[in-house]
């Protein structure tokens, strides 16, 4: 091949080398044309794999969250179905006692109406009501289970109620309504009470709903539930009580003036009411997204709501599900494959521009540029290849920290859930530990007027101190109570085992006079100290306690004793803390399993089976140790062992 010279000799050769460079030219412009249209297409691919990602993604994951969302929704539906109609076939049995029937009959003769509203109150304090009365066919209340309270029923006029006029055509009556008297929001039942086949009076029991707002908890995210009118009756945001889906126009407004169901509630218009009740319209099972709804704190700009109907009481739960993680993960995943796309047309044209420096390697002059570019290619691969397994160890570290910080999270959840599941279940006894100083204070504040009028003042005096005093033991339940259900840190300290167990007594007091238990406490202050987060000591002396009162259930002989001990075991000083019942005590099967998760050996419903897994996990936290043995007199003993000290502490020695 021959060489062109370095100078041209000639006017030949120039005009040679000009042609050659226009040939050369329109090369260039369609190569580059040609190289421009390429890019154009591989931008545009790229831009579609990671749109087709996050479309995938974005599916896939809203697809989950529907998923979890459907199997809490069932899961609450039944809990509420259960907590509401496992009394709903007491009102058809009140017409059972003949007094009732009797009071009811028309011209029936003299009966005893406290007869009757003594066995409503019996009938009220069995079932754990919050209150059971009889109305006759105009709508009056005759006798009620509060009638010697203040506040009681009979007498009122009722028969605007809606589950009167439906008892008193023969059906069964159910509503939620807030009491006119009391102010309290329930679940009322209704059954016809018949005298043949006339119907004479309407017996009526009226539910809590506080266990339902316990409850929400079970959901872990955002949710309410509305009634037939579309009125949102219970919700675990507070801000939502009371709203209605949809415009309440002004005849709706008057029907719930004169049937009186709210009160003097106005309801307010829900903020997402549009879009809820299009989509319970459509019948989706799918749920609708709401998109820049400003629904409260605790959700994002994308939620996805679900329904699920509650038939017999005709009401409707609605969940909110918060999906901008999933959408942020969808988007995530979308810039991702966008990069994988792109690094695929990156390694495409690598080897295209390969391909043409192989091209380029044929001409002699191109040889140096080659090689250089061929050394360049691979410092640029390696480099890259280089960033790419940094990025992936970074990534890595960073989701293991994340799981672990997760972990942790998930572990104090479950504690804060066990702790308030036993403020739940103590709710009762401790409401009437309150409710009695409360009384007795309102007594004594209305006799403190009376004697300041007739400028009594020893007696005002006599009156204030006593005030103080329940006012001071109210304060020490609401104090125990408050310290044991906050969410704080563990932090690790010396604490008086007997304090501790005092605090936890606080809140089974009532339990104890009720189930005819004979306490034992000797814990004596400042004898047993041991180094453990105070709080959740007092959860696990709690949940010892209640097992220790669930086992003595229908024993003859039934007395719980708490005591301490002091050991050495190693060298290191050690207290124990003993919980004794006289129960039935623990069979080798039983003892094997007792602090498996999820194993429990009471009833359906009554319990998950977490409470002795995870109180032992909490005091082996603090380097202690939970045990259980059958006691040697009858009956089972709990013992925590904890160090009596900081772990790493050395303890100081005399000269």
């Amino acid at each position: 091949m021959a060489e062109a010279p370095l100078l041209p000799s000639d006017n030949s050769l120039s005009s040679r080398a000009d042609m050659a460079g226009e040939r050369l030219s329109w090369r260039d412009i369609l190569l580059r044309s040609r190289r421009g249209l390429a890019s154009g297409m591989a931008l545009v691919l790229i831009l579609g794999v990671g749109v087709a990602g996050y479309q995938a993604t974005w599916r896939q994951e809203l697809g989950q969250v529907r998923s979890n969302a459907d199997h809490r929704l069932d899961l609450f539906a039944s809990a509420v179905e259960g907590m509401l109609n496992r009394l709903e076939h007491v009102p058809a049995t009140i017409q059972l006692n003949r007094d009732v029937v009797a009071l009811l009959r028309p011209r029936s003769g003299p009966v005893s109406t406290d007869a009757v509203n003594s066995f409503l109150q019996r009938l009220n304090q069995q079932l754990g009501s919050l209150a059971v009365y009889v109305i006759d066919e105009r709508g009056r209340v005759v006798a009620a289970s509060n009638a010697s309270e203040p506040g009681s029923f009979v007498g009122e006029d009722l028969s605007f109620r809606p589950y009167f006029i439906e008892a008193l055509s023969g059906q069964v009556g159910r509503h939620f309504a807030i009491g006119n008297t009391s102010k309290q929001p329930g679940y009322y039942l209704a059954n016809p009470i018949r005298d043949g086949e006339r119907v004479i009076g309407v017996a009526v029991i009226k539910i809590s709903l506080s266990p339902l707002a316990q409850a929400w908890s079970m959901l872990g995210v955002p949710a309410f539930i509305a009634d037939d009118n579309n009125v949102i009756i219970l919700s675990s945001q507070a801000e939502w009580l009371y709203q209605i889906l949809g415009e309440p126009d002004l005849d709706k407004l008057v029907d719930f003036q004169i049937r009186q169901l709210y009160v003097d509630r106005r309801p307010q218009r829900f903020g997402a009411s549009e879009q809820l009740l299009q989509a319970h319209q459509d019948a989706g099972a799918d749920g609708v997204l709401l998109t820049g709804q400003p629904l409260g704190a605790r959700l994002g700009r994308q939620v996805l709501a679900q329904a699920q109907e509650l038939p017999k009481m005709r009401w409707r739960l609605w969940v909110f599900t918060d999906v901008d993680q999933a959408g942020r993960h969808a988007f995530t995943v979308g810039v991702l494959s966008a990069i994988a796309a792109a690094f695929v047309a990156l390694l495409w044209l690598a080897i295209e521009q390969r391909q043409r420096i192989v091209r380029d390697k044929l001409a002699a002059r191109h040889m140096l540029e080659q090689a250089n570019a061929e050394l360049e290619s691979k410092v640029a691969r390696r480099t890259s290849a280089l960033a790419q397994t940094n990025e992936r160890l970074r990534r890595e570290v960073t989701e293991r920290v994340q799981a672990e910080l997760t972990l942790r999270e998930a572990q104090d959840e479950l504690v804060q859930a066990a702790k308030l599941a036993v403020v739940g279940q103590m709710s009762a006894g401790i409401t009437h530990e309150i409710t009695q100083p409360l009384g007795a204070i309102r007594t004594l504040a209305g006799n403190s007027q009376a004697f300041l009028a007739r400028d009594d003042l020893d007696t005002v005096r006599s009156n204030l101190g006593l005030i103080t005093r329940l006012a001071d033991q109210m304060g020490e339940i609401v104090q125990s109570l408050k310290g044991f259900a906050r969410k704080a840190p563990p932090q690790p300290q010396t604490t008086d085992l007997a304090q501790a167990v005092h605090n936890a007594l606080l809140l089974f007091m009532a339990r104890i006079r009720a189930d005819d238990v004979t306490l034992v406490n000797d814990c004596q202050e400042g004898l047993a100290q041991a180094w453990c987060e105070p709080n959740r000591l007092e959860q696990v002396i709690v949940n010892l306690i209640g097992n220790a009162l669930d086992a003595m259930r229908g024993q003859p002989r039934r007395v719980l004793r708490l005591h301490t001990l002091l050991i050495e075991q190693d060298g290191v000083n050690r207290v124990q803390l003993m919980v004794d019942d006289t129960g039935s005590g623990l069979t080798p099967e039983l003892h094997g399993r007792l602090f498996a998760p999820f194993f429990t050996t009471k009833p359906h419903g009554h319990g998950l089976g977490l409470g002795l897994a995870i109180s032992r996990d909490i005091i082996r936290s603090f380097q202690g140790d939970l045990r259980a043995d059958n006691h040697a007199g009858g009956g089972a003993r709990f013992t925590i062992e904890l160090p009596e000290r900081h772990p790493h502490e050395t303890p100081l020695t005399a000269p």
